[in-house]
């Protein structure tokens, strides 16, 4: 948190104008890859604006917002972190945009010979999930319930990436992620499907903070990402139209 309130601390004040000024967004982890996407297309729309987008944990990016981070949009991975935004009167009126659910990441060709959710209950396996007060960490909390599984995670980390990354370089056996980013990874992990997650569906809101230093370029920004071309960028990666 203190990371995201160094990045924005000097971008209050910057211009306010749609095609000039600096634009900060506030992005959940697990949007990090169709961000980054969606960035090149707004930077070539809006060559005058200086865009930084900061990823993490959507629990993080909104205590930042709550103290003073002067951003312009937020993304979240839930509607539970938004409502911390918008209880707080820092934004109104959010956007539904995506949804995502979890699947089970594994290291490459699957040692451990994982089929299913049912296997995270195996004593032997080390399992990561992201933190319990994390989005991603809320849903595999409410997943492993509704399945009934008894796991016991090693490592809780403090966002989705994180934990796919523990994965990655083989420190775990398996993560509980976003089916989103085991797809944005094909080179590093491979997926266990969880027919489950579809009781489990995170939604993303975003909204252009009432205090955004340039708010007609955030306007820019959240109608590109609502927009066809930004709900078909979203789909290529694997969210679900909200």
């Amino acid at each position: 948190m203190l990371a995201v309130l160094a990045l924005v601390a000097g971008c209050s004040g910057e211009g306010a104008d749609e095609d000039g000024g600096t634009l900060t967004v506030l992005a959940a982890a697990s949007l990090t890859d169709v961000f980054d996407r969606l960035a090149e297309r707004f930077r070539e729309e809006h060559p005058g604006v200086d865009l930084r987008i900061s990823y993490g944990g959507s629990d993080g990016l909104a205590v930042a917002i709550t103290q003073g981070a002067p951003a312009d949009v937020f993304a979240s991975a839930a509607e539970e972190q938004m409502a911390v935004v918008t209880g707080a009167g820092l934004a109104a009126e959010p956007e539904t945009f995506a949804g995502n659910v979890l699947t089970i990441a594994v290291p490459e060709g699957n040692p451990a010979g994982i089929t299913g959710l049912a296997d995270l209950a195996r004593e032997e396996l080390t399992l990561a999930v992201c933190a319990p007060e994390v989005p991603c960490g809320a849903a595999a909390g409410e997943l492993l319930e509704v399945a009934g599984v008894q796991a016991r995670p090693d490592t809780y980390e403090e966002d989705v990436r994180a934990a796919l990354n523990k994965v990655g370089l083989g420190e775990v056996d398996a993560a509980l992620v976003y089916a989103t980013d085991v797809a944005a990874r094909p080179d590093r992990v491979d997926g266990v499907e969880v027919p489950e997650a579809d009781s489990v569906v995170n939604d993303y809101p975003v909204a252009v903070l009432d205090d955004a230093p340039n708010p007609a370029a955030a306007r820019a920004f959240v109608d590109l990402l609502l927009s066809d071309e930004g709900r078909e960028v979203l789909a290529r990666a694997g969210f679900r139209a909200p």
